[in-house]
């Protein structure tokens, strides 16, 4: 349910790395190798070069439809829209007057960021506080009780991190330069990799300690099972003897 841009911007993170992954195990660490990557790695580089075309997502008039973003903490996320509604007539999607679009997003802990109803076309931008999954829900401003109503179609583009900046914007208000304006860029885009660095080590350990969480329990419930074990055992052979002793068996 994204658009074009925001796709671009993904697959080309995904190209980026994948480009300096083999440009530095084949090139730049052993210069004098002449081992290239296999066919199947190429494949996998060109399925992460597809065409783009125009990405939107249908909904109904009362439908609520919802987008996670993973994000680490203090970091700007911008959203841009367009409603369009379906016109019988001319069986198109067509801008109209009149039907917005109410956002509502929610920090990992399920607190409200932000709650507000937009025209049918806008831009919504918050600053992440808490570092997780961030809830972002589009509904139409529809006063309708049931299902139904008239279909729509949602242009959606989302920017996360330095993404999120007009430096066009930004070049105007602080007159800046080429040459300055693209080391802020690059600044930021430093400061944003080291937040996600330090997010994904936070997973980590949470991952490491409920690895380890998870490893004691199994390892004190296998004990116990054992124990239980033992002591049913030595019940069972004591209450046997007693029996074969009163029968007088042995």
């Amino acid at each position: 349910g994204i658009n074009a841009e925001y796709g671009k911007q993904w697959y080309q993170r995904r190209v980026r790395g994948v480009l300096n992954y083999y440009t530095n195990y084949y090139y730049k660490s052993n210069l004098s190798s002449t081992r290239m990557p296999t066919m199947y790695q190429w494949f996998y580089l060109l399925l992460l070069c597809p065409a783009f075309s125009a990405l939107y997502f249908h909904m109904w008039e009362t439908d609520v439809k919802c987008f996670v973003e993973e994000v680490p903490d203090e970091t700007m996320i911008s959203g841009k829209y367009k409603v369009e509604v379906y016109e019988e007539k001319t069986e198109q999607f067509i801008a109209k007057a009149g039907v917005g679009m109410h956002v509502d997003i929610k920090d990992p802990e399920k607190k409200t960021i932000l709650s507000k109803y937009y025209t049918n076309e806008g831009q919504f931008v918050f600053t992440t506080h808490t570092p997780g999954e961030h809830y972002i829900c589009l509904s139409p401003n529809s006063t309708r009780w049931f299902t139904g109503g008239n279909r729509l179609r949602v242009h959606l583009n989302i920017d996360v991190g330095e993404h999120a900046n007009d430096y066009k914007q930004i070049q105007a208000k602080e007159k800046l330069s080429e040459l300055q304006l693209r080391v802020r860029q690059l600044l930021e885009q430093v400061e944003q990799i080291t937040k996600e660095q330090n997010y994904q080590r936070t997973r980590e350990e949470r991952f490491r300690f409920t690895s380890e969480t998870t490893n004691n329990r199994v390892l004190w419930w296998a004990v116990a099972q054992t124990s239980i074990l033992i002591v049913v055992g030595a019940w069972q052979m004591r209450h046997l003897k007693g029996f074969f002793e009163a029968k007088k068996l042995v």
